[in-house]
């Protein structure tokens, strides 16, 4: 794979990020607020009745970046945006705390970072680029303060799943990263969590 770097996504890679996701963006117009807004206002914002549908969703991210809160990380490739890893404090994914499926075990627990999503053009996927963003989001999460790195990965033992059901990653590849995966005790759902503080 050739050089990729990993930045923090501040108001002056907007259009960068922006470019990545493309006119849909990313998922179905997603633009990656589905954990940063309430279910029915995410829903609604992506209703097929919308001709506009996203545009409140993208404008959910714009302003977080602009507003210097950096939600998450970009890889380039030389100067092109090739990648994203959604990763910042939980308290920000405003539907994880209102979720009966990963509702936090402990929400006065402090210093939880949560990865949420990542993003790959399909012609980037498969290569390793995921797993560099990953490393990326433990390190950025760890050097700004977070002493728990948690994610919601899907178990895919058994057989592939498709992308569209993986964008949170995988159990495998987390546990590879050396995050512990336990069931959600409501749920079941696997939640990932790696420690972060200094030894």
């Amino acid at each position: 794979m050739t050089a990729v770097s990993i930045e923090p996504v501040t108001p002056e890679r907007w259009e960068d990020l922006e470019g990545l996701f493309g006119p849909t963006g990313a998922y179905g117009h997603c633009w990656c607020a589905y954990f940063r807004r309430r279910a029915k206002d995410f829903s609604a914002s992506v209703g097929c009745a919308q001709p506009e549908r996203g545009d409140t969703n993208r404008e959910t991210l714009r302003r977080l970046t602009v507003d210097n809160h950096v939600p998450g990380l970009i890889a380039y490739e030389g100067e092109q945006p090739c990648g994203w890893v959604s990763v910042a404090p939980r308290e920000q994914y405003v539907r994880l705390s209102r979720s009966r499926s990963l509702r936090p075990t402990d929400p006065t627990e402090v210093g939880v970072w949560s990865l949420v999503c990542f993003w790959l053009p399909p012609r980037r996927r498969g290569g390793g680029l995921g797993t560099r963003l990953l490393d990326a989001a433990v390190q950025h999460a760890r050097a700004n303060g977070g002493r728990v790195l948690e994610a919601y990965p899907v178990d895919t033992v058994g057989g592939r799943a498709p992308s569209a059901e993986v964008y949170t990653g995988t159990v495998r590849m987390f546990e590879k990263a050396g995050f512990t995966c336990q069931p959600h005790p409501k749920s079941g759902r696997p939640v990932a969590r790696l420690g972060l503080k200094d030894e």
